[in-house]
């Protein structure tokens, strides 16, 4: 085989859709008070007197979210590269030890770069033959409509040069992004701190990556909204998940033995029951809203299976190169078990390595109660304020201050008078928002540097 050399960082779809029928673009009347407030920061289009920025609103705002679904395609890249690092699918090869608090041997940095060229030509080799695989399908679709074929030895090695290439951006990516988190802790204010960290990923590729340790902080943070008096018992019925993931191959694992799988709407369900929040599964109506195509094309072929009577089934895999708080062992052992069945943790053996697994099994009942939306929050709303419950988690760090203030007006206009948001993100609090923070946890998952959330709820007035 030819290697291909390559110095590694070791620090470290164009296309617009369409909303939804039940969508709609924030009209400039809805956004008004947000343009005033924020007149040092907004793009130029939008200054000057209310009738000049009225006429060029709503032009704006198409053009925006088309630069904002535009990101999508850099989030994607991203995750193939995850799940060329961690993956164990497509190669026997070790795993890529970059995260924190990995176990073994540190390599060096020619054999990590060997390494990583290695498990490139296997993900390449693959990618050539993906069979009815749907992350290979996906990947090899992405790379093709990028120009990239996959049928002579040459090809492939286009292919393999193009991952490494990658691969050397993700990494000097998060070299950066570890950079600037060193530069926050060292501010003098928890407050701005947490502010900082709330759009730290604002010129990032968009991720529809996930994993079960945010759900966990939202129990937390539900728990303690009940016990304030914030939320009664039985009081939650329709819920909004913004951003609901799809695990691909998650940014901390890369774990990829099983079918993709969406986690929160179904977590949130579980938590709102185990929690007297709503009385029980079906009781509780889930909408999606997402920008990403295979994330909504996942949801809505799951509500149809369910419709036909098909469980959805999720796995929880435990990596044991974490040392998990106990709170978060405890969740993992129990999550699902208000909306379906789960068998025992079994050990699964990858590439040499152990990880623990549970299944859940969903009922039919309570997978068909998710609808998902084709939304864009940051510039388009469901014109209905019903919604008890709005949950964004890892969702508005990749926005920055004027984005997140245009999703906030949205977001309040769809929660009823009482409703919450409840998210992991500072967000600012502008004088006409009718929107103010109520309360605030913070968890921690590890022992690990940084593995912890602030997670605040927001009440609509």
């Amino acid at each position: 085989m030819t290697r291909v050399s390559i110095c590694i960082v070791c620090v470290a779809l164009t296309v617009a859709i369409g909303a939804s029928a039940a969508a709609r673009f924030a009209t400039f009347d809805d956004v008004r008070g947000v343009l005033t407030a924020l007149a040092d920061v907004v793009p130029r289009e939008l200054k000057g007197t209310d009738a000049a920025v009225g006429s060029r609103w709503s032009e704006w705002a198409g053009r925006h979210d088309r630069e904002i679904r535009a990101r999508l395609a850099a989030g994607d890249q991203e995750t193939i590269i995850n799940w060329l690092l961690f993956g164990t699918t497509f190669t026997t090869r070790p795993r890529v030890p970059l995260q924190e608090g990995s176990t073994g041997a540190r390599i060096s940095d020619s054999d990590l770069a060997n390494l990583i060229g290695d498990r490139a030509a296997d993900l390449a080799a693959a990618l050539a033959n993906p069979g009815r695989d749907e992350r290979r399908l996906f990947a090899r679709d992405l790379f093709a409509r990028q120009g990239y074929q996959f049928g002579t030895p040459a090809e492939r090695l286009r292919v393999i040069q193009h991952l490494l290439t990658l691969v050397t951006q993700v990494l000097t990516d998060r070299a950066k992004y570890a950079r600037e988190t060193e530069a926050i802790r060292k501010l003098g204010d928890t407050t701005e701190q947490f502010a900082a960290r709330s759009k730290l990923f604002r010129d990032r590729g968009l991720s529809a990556d996930t994993s079960f340790r945010p759900n966990f902080a939202l129990e937390r943070a539900l728990a303690e909204m009940k016990r304030a008096g914030a939320l009664k018992p039985g009081s939650v019925h329709d819920i909004v998940v913004i951003g609901p993931g799809l695990d691909f191959a998650d940014k901390s694992s890369g774990y990829d033995f099983y079918p993709q799988q969406t986690l929160q709407p179904f977590a949130l369900i579980d938590s709102l029951v185990r929690l007297g929040l709503a009385t029980n599964p079906t009781a509780v109506h889930v909408t999606t809203l997402d920008l990403s195509p295979r994330v909504n094309a996942h949801l809505r072929s799951m509500q149809q299976r369910a419709n036909a009577g098909q469980p959805y089934r999720i796995r929880l895999p435990l990596d044991p190169d974490v040392p998990w708080s106990p709170d978060v062992l405890a969740y993992w052992k129990t999550a699902g078990d208000r909306i379906g069945t789960a068998t025992a943790s079994t050990p699964v053996t990858l590439n040499g390595a152990k990880v623990n697994v549970r299944t859940l099994t969903v009922r039919p009942s309570v997978a068909a109660r998710v609808d998902a939306d084709d939304v864009d929050v940051v510039v388009q709303r469901i014109d209905q304020a019903r919604f008890d419950l709005i949950v964004a988690t890892n969702v508005f760090i990749y926005y920055d201050v004027l984005d997140q203030a245009l999703a906030m007006a949205n977001v309040r206009a769809m929660l009823r008078t009482g409703g919450f948001l409840v998210t992991n993100n500072a967000l600012l609090e502008l004088p006409d928002s009718h929107m103010r923070s109520a309360g605030y946890v913070t968890v921690q998952y590890s022992t690990l540097p940084e593995d912890g959330d602030h997670v605040v709820w927001y009440r609509a007035d």
